[in-house]
């Protein structure tokens, strides 16, 4: 799993089966632009059951934990879910990028 924030909404008109009917957004992960996260795949799309929005920090998991959070049994074609949305988050040293607004600053 991954903090990240939703930057944008995605649309496809042809995908597959298992994708109809559910939102699809466009994460940002929260890291630091030195640290080992940076060089992971960004940004992502997850599946949204839950009604992020724009700007929104969101939990995002990954593999058969997204599959089971969006209610399938573990087999349907995706791979990234939004399965919390952040009310606040405490980590010492953190980028200000990282506050509750995106412009806010620590």
């Amino acid at each position: 799993m991954f903090v990240g924030r939703v930057v944008g909404e995605l649309w496809a008109t042809r995908k597959s089966r298992d994708l109809e009917g559910r939102r699809l957004l466009v994460i940002d992960p929260l890291d630091d632009p030195g640290g080992r996260a940076a060089d992971m795949v960004r940004p992502v799309v997850a599946v949204d059951p839950l009604g992020a929005d724009l700007g929104e920090r969101v939990i995002v998991a990954f593999g058969k934990a997204a599959r089971v959070a969006t209610g399938g049994d573990g087999d349907i074609a995706l791979e990234a879910a939004v399965v919390g949305i952040v009310d606040d988050l405490e980590v010492p040293g953190a980028p200000g990028s990282w506050g509750a607004d995106p412009g806010e600053q620590r």
